[in-house]
């Protein structure tokens, strides 16, 4: 029908093809065949496991004893608490390694225990466990080295700490490399391959997990299984910092990941855990039922912005040992520390598509975008990668040039294994590592030529046509009458929404336009308009649409592609529709 188009980013549709157990499915749950259909979507066919998925339950959280490895580091953990040894605990600096080292941190305070953090400078130390630190770190009469979110590539390091003395646990889940480093534990989710049903926890979760075995190693369960008393309260508040690492983290909010942030979520506005409670309260979200937009966009970038800017060490305060006075006076560096992140972002995101556009480097012949510069700062780079990833549809890799080299992030596309990338380019690196979607490097500077021919082909040779060309997921086509407020309230009860469980998002083909859409809203980038199918009608709302109002003069029918949602004004409820694309004739 439609051949004009109102697109952010010039989207194909791609509509999930009718699930035919849907009617069944629906039956068996109680509800609608959309809700059937949007649960297939995420992988869910079964009744119990959609039950499970709309009403999670802390009991559907898998007993910690399953991680490989969570047994023997609890035992040897149990065993320094117990005789005094100083416990050092390196963390990652990123908002799932700071989650990580504050659950580990408090639990291991909480036993009086003698426990130390450590994380490394984004910029002058870069990710992950570096030999220096270790040897800076093993005079200081450490005699168990606890690694949170790292250390699984860390093979020299590793064993450097060892020859030194120290007993060494791993709690990581990036992938693995060939040969592990030396340690008395390794606690991550696919080591060994298949050991673990979750292989998706985040940093945060393998720490959570840790801390749960530990807690029934010192305290004991009970006849049921489960820790009782303090340890049990301490267990659940942190479900709080377990959700803001997963979430951050951007792993896949689903199974006991997804339980994790629904309760961890539901917990923070009721936190005591004084540096969250700071945190929220700087963000003015005091009293707000928070979700994950709020974690993702709001919270998780404050926490992030030091570490990004300078040191994290400020982050880990706050989360672990911050008295009420210096953890508001922490939360308030945060959020300034966020604005000049924010600032900086702009400019480095601006001066990136100035360089692209001018050097056409946005042309479909390139399958990649690899780019350098001296003024950029290395701790913005990744944000910046994300924004370039989602404007142009392909892989981008970023590179802060400084005297020692340079420093890089990259991100990618669905179905282009960054990590795979990096790897077929290392000739040209010094270190790189990372997953599918993410990764990060270093390089000589005079490397920076020649590794990015090397991306470029390796990247022409690994995406399709079709990859360059974003995808907008729609759950399904429906009828406006299908999305009954039972069955939307129902859609909103999949949240939190996120990596591999987004926002349901519905085509809607032919909706005569009953209203002249109008700009709403301070700046006039929002329109409104109203919605018609024989027999329904229904508000949209478009959020950064505002051109829409002149675009759409005079036209009679649109189709629509819209996130369905429960709008509650002045004591009102009803089901409106969010738009995310309109197209006409």
């Amino acid at each position: 029908m439609a051949s004009r188009a109102w697109r952010p980013n010039s989207r194909r549709w791609q509509i999930a093809p009718p699930y035919e157990g849907a009617a069944d499915l629906a039956r068996r749950l109680g509800t609608t065949s959309l809700v059937a259909q949007v649960l297939h979507n995420r992988g869910i066919d079964e009744a119990e496991a959609g039950t499970a998925f709309l009403n999670p339950k802390l009991t559907d959280l898998h007993d910690p004893g399953l991680l490989a490895g969570a047994e023997a580091a609890a035992q040897r953990i149990a065993r320094a608490v117990a005789d005094r040894e100083r416990i050092l605990i390196y963390g990652d600096y990123d908002v799932d390694g700071i989650t990580g080292v504050a659950i580990l941190h408090a639990l291991l305070s909480m036993l009086d225990a003698d426990v130390h953090y450590y994380i490394p400078h984004r910029i002058e130390e870069g990710y992950g466990v570096n030999i220096d630190a270790v040897r800076k770190l093993t005079g200081h009469g450490a005699k168990l080295l606890i690694t949170v979110d790292c250390g699984i590539g860390a093979v020299e390091p590793l064993a450097a700490a060892a020859a030194a003395g120290l007993d060494v646990i791993i709690t990581d889940h990036h992938s693995p490399p060939e040969t592990l480093p030396q340690a008395v534990a390794i606690v991550h989710p696919s080591v060994p391959p298949g050991s673990y049903p979750n292989v998706d926890l985040a940093g945060a979760g393998v720490a959570f997990k840790l801390a749960w075995q530990v807690a029934k190693a010192i305290s004991g369960p009970n006849a049921s299984g489960r820790v009782d008393g303090p340890m049990r309260d301490f267990l659940l508040d942190a479900t709080c910092l377990a959700a803001l690492g997963t979430i951050a983290d951007v792993v896949p909010l689903l199974g006991e990941n997804r339980v994790l942030a629904v309760y961890g979520l539901r917990g923070l506005p009721a936190t005591k855990h004084v540096g969250l409670r700071a945190l929220i309260a700087s963000a003015r979200l005091t009293g707000e039922k928070l979700d994950a937009y709020h974690v993702g966009f709001v919270l998780a970038p404050r926490l992030n912005a030091c570490g990004r800017m300078g040191h994290a060490q400020l982050a880990v305060e706050l989360l672990t040992n911050a008295p009420e006075a210096r953890a508001k006076k922490i939360a308030d560096y945060l959020a300034k520390q966020n604005t000049k992140r924010q600032r900086v972002e702009r400019a480095i995101t601006e001066q990136a598509v100035e360089m692209i556009e001018t050097r056409g480097l946005d042309d479909p012949a390139n399958r990649a975008i690899v780019l350098a510069c001296e003024d950029w700062h290395s701790g913005v780079i990744g944000i910046v990668a994300s924004r370039i990833v989602g404007r142009y549809h392909r892989p981008a890799v970023l590179i802060a040039v400084n005297a020692a080299g340079g420093q890089g992030s990259a991100r990618s596309i669905a179905g282009f294994n960054m990590r795979d990338a990096l790897e077929a380019c290392g000739e040209h690196l010094i270190s790189f590592g990372g997953h599918a979607m993410a990764g990060g490097l270093r390089i000589e500077q005079g490397k920076i030529d020649t590794f990015s021919e090397a991306m470029l082909q390796y990247a022409g040779e690994n995406i399709s046509d079709q990859q360059l060309t974003g995808a907008l997921e729609i759950d399904a086509e429906v009828q406006l009458a299908e999305l009954t407020y039972a069955a939307v309230e129902t859609l909103t009860r999949m949240a939190p929404f996120g990596q591999g469980n987004p926002p349901p998002v519905v085509a809607l083909r032919s909706c005569e336009v009953l209203t002249p859409p109008r700009r709403i809203g301070r700046s006039g980038q929002t329109v409104t308009l109203r919605l018609g199918q024989p027999g329904c009608s229904m508000r949209a709302v478009g959020f950064g649409m505002g051109d829409l109002a002149d675009e759409l003069c005079g036209v009679k029918y649109v189709d629509v592609v819209a996130q369905p949602k429960i709008n509650c004004f002045n004591g009102n409820t009803s089901v409106e529709l969010q738009l995310k694309d309109v197209l006409w004739q």
